[in-house]
């Protein structure tokens, strides 16, 4: 399945929420950022991921956590 930038395929990475067109998990970037990397790094370490579409996921995640809505959808 594709949710904008990110794909969840069993096949690949064993179903984990991949950048959309990688094998990079979208875990990765997060991990990066709580470590204390920049988003950069994360850029520079895994370059089959665009500024642009890790930049939108960061959004998804925003938006995700900042709606009411989609906290009691996903999460109540």
């Amino acid at each position: 399945m594709l949710y904008g930038r990110v794909s969840i395929d069993p096949e690949i990475m064993s179903g984990a929420p991949v950048f959309a067109g990688t094998r990079v998990p979208v875990q990765n970037l997060f991990d990066y950022l709580e470590g204390g990397e920049d988003l950069a790094e994360f850029l520079d370490d895994f370059p089959s991921v665009s500024k642009e579409t890790a930049l939108a996921v960061l959004e998804m995640a925003k938006k995700t956590l900042t709606s009411e809505k989609l906290l009691n959808e996903n999460f109540a």
